[in-house]
């Protein structure tokens, strides 16, 4: 009985064990089973949505998609205004308070009327040659004359906003980038010279750079198939090396002007330089913090990346005048802060406030370097120093956007893989100094040919005697001071 009570209690033991697995055998089953019995399965046991309700919900997904797109839309067509402010007044309140009196509304002039020009271009083929297309190096022809471009989204390059309000966006980068080459020719270049040659140089230079850069298929395109991904978030390449690099050839081109540098060529208005390049600082930020396309963190990231660099520029430039000269000047604060803006450009989507720093305080240490020694050694009249600031300052930022890139602010490899240097991705320096190289390639050779075009039509240099005079009397009839009444 003993032996018999044990078997008795051990096969109850076995049983009671046995139940909880045998109970589980078929939820198991039913785990595993097609997609379908779990589906149909979940169907039978959840309730049936009513009709007015799943109505109800389908506005409501509908309303929060209207109400995103436009928010987005009102950030960008605010950051298109504060582009454009940029230029005029911004850079034509910057470059006519730093060339002498009798030159002021030349080079005012010349930052207005890029504002029409290349607007017109711009609708006509423009829009279409750098966004238009998927070829690695122009885009095409199938948006000419804005055919297309209306309230529907372009979804490769903004989803959230109309098409016709990225291109209008894209316009005011246009603008401003042949009229910072208009710093390196003032006060010796003919008006009808410079209407002919940049616009040759906009359809030339800038539009093809633009469609690598930011264009579907672009060579270098980061996002959109480019061979060689090149970080640009905001025109380090397209508009700051471009430009840079063709005011050089255009200075070296021109020649000094008459008694540089014997001669003093002090600005006749510090005041509205300074009141120009403040113009300048705010505007960026809709020239940075506006190309993330969205109202969204990384719009803010881009913000606050600006401003930082900005600040740090302006620092590093005034401390090292300061350490040279005894005293810093307010020329060469605002000169810093341009520098740092320009550095900046291209990584602003990509860096944090601290590598941000870092960038500023370096451009604006190299950029005062450019401008105070490299420009004496080698001797050339970049009037008001666009290569020094934008060329140098391009090149220094693309490269260094390259080491300070990260994923964690801008994923644009996808989530979890690397972006710059600080990531682990030292490859990525290799891709930017290939993108510089092609800026650099592109504005060298197409300027060196469009300026011998333009001086065959038009000339490019005023007469000694239109020099001497001032191109506000020669080229305009006008002054900008009267100074008899």
């Amino acid at each position: 009985m003993k032996h018999l009570g044990r078997k008795c209690c051990f096969l109850m033991t076995m049983v009671l064990a046995a139940v909880p697995l045998l109970a589980q055998q078929p939820l198991s089953s039913s785990a595993t089973s097609s997609p379908s019995a779990t589906s149909a399965a979940t169907s039978a046991s959840a309730p049936e949505i009513p009709k007015p309700v799943s109505e109800q919900l389908k506005q409501l997904d509908q309303r929060v998609t209207a109400a995103q797109s436009a928010g987005d839309n009102a950030w960008m067509l605010v950051s298109a205004a504060l582009v454009l402010m940029m230029t005029g007044p911004g850079l034509a309140l910057f470059y006519g308070g730093l060339v002498r009196r009798k030159n002021t509304l030349a080079i005012m002039m010349q930052s207005f009327l890029l504002m029409a020009l290349i607007s017109v271009l711009w609708a006509l083929v423009g829009y279409s040659l750098c966004f238009g297309g998927n070829g690695p190096v122009i885009g095409g022809f199938e948006h000419a004359f804005l055919r297309g471009v209306g309230a529907d989204p372009n979804p490769d390059y903004a989803g959230t906003i109309p098409q016709a309000t990225f291109m209008i966006y894209q316009l005011m980068f246009a603008i401003i980038t042949p009229a910072l080459i208009t710093g390196a020719t003032a006060e010796r270049m003919k008006f009808s010279g410079t209407v002919l040659f940049l616009t040759l140089w906009f359809l030339v230079v800038y539009a093809p750079l633009a469609h690598m850069v930011w264009g579907k298929g672009g060579f270098l395109n980061a996002s959109l198939g480019g061979k060689f991904p090149t970080l640009d978030f905001a025109g380090g390449t397209v508009v700051h090396i471009s430009s840079g690099v063709s005011a050089l050839v255009c200075a070296l081109y021109l020649g000094k002007r008459t008694g540089y540098p014997k001669q003093p060529m002090p600005p006749h208005s510090l005041v509205l330089s300074f009141i120009g390049a403040c113009l300048l600082w705010v505007g960026w930020f809709g020239f940075n913090a506006g190309s993330a396309l969205a109202a969204n963190a990384l719009a803010t990231s881009a913000f606050v990346a600006t401003h930082m660099a900005t600040a740090a520029a302006a620092m590093s430039w005034s401390i090292a005048e300061w350490i040279k000269n005894g005293r810093p000047s307010a020329l060469g604060a605002i000169s810093g802060a341009v520098a740092g803006l320009v550095a900046i450009t291209p990584a602003a989507g990509f860096v944090g406030p601290m590598p941000a720093l870092a960038i500023g305080f370096i451009a604006g240490l190299v950029c005062y370097g450019m401008v105070t020694k490299v420009k004496s050694i080698f001797g050339y009249d970049d009037a008001l120093d666009a290569f020094g600031v934008h060329g140098a300052g391009g090149t220094i930022g693309a490269l260094l956007t390259g080491v300070f890139a990260q994923q964690v602010i801008n994923p644009i490899f996808g989530a979890g893989k690397p972006v710059g240097g600080m990531d682990g991705h030292w490859g990525q320096l290799g891709n930017q100094l290939v993108g510089v190289l092609i800026a650099w390639g592109f504005a060298l050779i197409g300027t060196i040919v469009l300026l011998k075009i333009t001086d065959m039509i038009t000339g490019v240099r005023v007469t000694e005697t239109e020099e001497i005079e001032g191109l506000d009397i020669t080229q305009h009839g006008e002054e900008a001071y009267n100074l008899e009444s």
